[in-house]
């Protein structure tokens, strides 16, 4: 089987952390967050890979080529010179999509769930028809794009309704799909829309069905998002009874959900958690709180810091009882001083704040 990452431009929405690193390998769950999908669909026995994208590949090319060395897959680049939306560069793939006559999975690079790439393929070789789009069931359908069945039918879809004012149904795209080969011969290459003309003509022929998605689900390309994606990511662990996990016993370790590099070096006296991620290499000093934030690798946290909703770039560096909260995000070699106080900042990479951020801003 064959697979179309959609993995798109820069990645302005996750900023700062993007200045640095493509957004497919920032670390979500302390491995990039293109790798989960990768080992999903290799152990699907998905054998080749695409990743069409629209800026520039290089950085990511040599881990790529780790991973599909790892895996035993075939893992190729497909450029756009000019962005094709999300049906464009299926058109611009097709050489390696019409491989063979097998349907193809496409998911957008930012979204992450518990894959379910094998049940999804069972479920779309028994109904039989062109196309299959993953649902995820929302609290609050009035936000999204929502996907209405046939009338007495539990799969087909009859139409698409944006943002609907009166109930309609709860399912959402959740931007995981399952397409025979046959549906390339209904796209251009051109600047195109899966979503707003390729999916409604496959409703127009009663050819799409949905497949209900079990479990957590989350777009984790903004900051805020991010968060809560790990959250959700933590949690799932935590149900599966994961060795990934810091176990609770610990003493440090507090409400759980927590997962840290065995080479990180925690101080004494420390609470950390709910829902916390500590990468490689990360130094956490003396009576440090820490709850709903994730460390990347070689950061530094001083004595008696309290980090709460915060993303910690790379090599950063946080001060002795500085307090960052309401989605702060520092970029890469960050240095935030002793006693500071940052409250949803956003700060670009090799910046040093030696004043007190009490408004949301971005710190260039």
């Amino acid at each position: 089987m064959k697979a179309l990452i959609l993995v798109g431009g820069f990645g302005t929405r996750l900023r700062p952390l993007t200045l640095t690193l493509p957004k497919p390998l920032v670390e979500f769950g302390n491995k990039p967050m293109i790798l989960h999908q990768i080992e999903a669909l290799a152990e699907a026995g998905v054998t080749d890979v695409v990743l069409a994208v629209n800026y520039r590949p290089e950085i990511m090319e040599g881990r790529l080529a780790e991973f599909a060395e790892k895996f035993g897959i075939n893992i190729t680049f497909s450029i756009e010179t000019e962005p094709l939306g999300t049906a464009g560069p299926l058109k611009l793939a097709e050489k390696v999509l019409r491989k063979d006559d097998s349907p193809f999975f496409v998911l957008n690079s930012d979204v992450i769930c518990d894959f379910p790439f094998k049940d999804l393929a069972a479920f779309h070789k028994a109904h039989g028809d062109e196309g299959t789009i993953v649902v995820t069931k929302v609290e609050e359908p009035s936000k999204y794009g929502v996907v209405v069945h046939k009338k007495n039918h539990p799969s087909r879809i009859d139409r698409f309704v944006e943002k609907p004012v009166e109930f309609v149904g709860n399912r959402i795209n959740a931007g995981l799909y399952l397409l025979n080969t046959s549906v390339l011969d209904r796209i251009e290459l051109r600047p195109t829309s899966i979503e707003q003309e390729t999916f409604p003509a496959l409703v127009v022929d009663n050819q799409l069905h949905s497949f209900d998605l079990e479990g957590y689900w989350m777009d984790v390309g903004q900051p805020k998002d991010f968060l809560t994606g790990t959250c959700l990511y933590l949690s799932s662990l935590t149900k599966q009874g994961s060795k990934l996990l810091t176990p609770a016993s610990e003493p440090y370790v507090y409400g759980g959900n927590v997962l840290i590099d065995p080479s990180a070096k925690i101080g004494k006296n420390c609470r950390i958690g709910p829902n916390v991620t500590i990468g490689p290499n990360v130094v956490i000093g003396d009576g440090v709180r820490l709850q709903r934030c994730v460390l990347l690798s070689a950061s530094k946290v001083r004595d008696h810091a309290w980090i709460k909703s915060t993303i910690v770039g790379w090599n950063s560096t946080v001060g002795r009882w500085a307090r960052l909260e309401n989605v702060t995000v520092l970029g890469d070699d960050v240095t935030i001083g002793d006693e500071i106080y940052v409250n949803g900042g956003s700060v670009l990479p090799h910046k040093t704040i030696k004043a007190n951020v009490d408004v949301p801003a971005i710190i260039m």
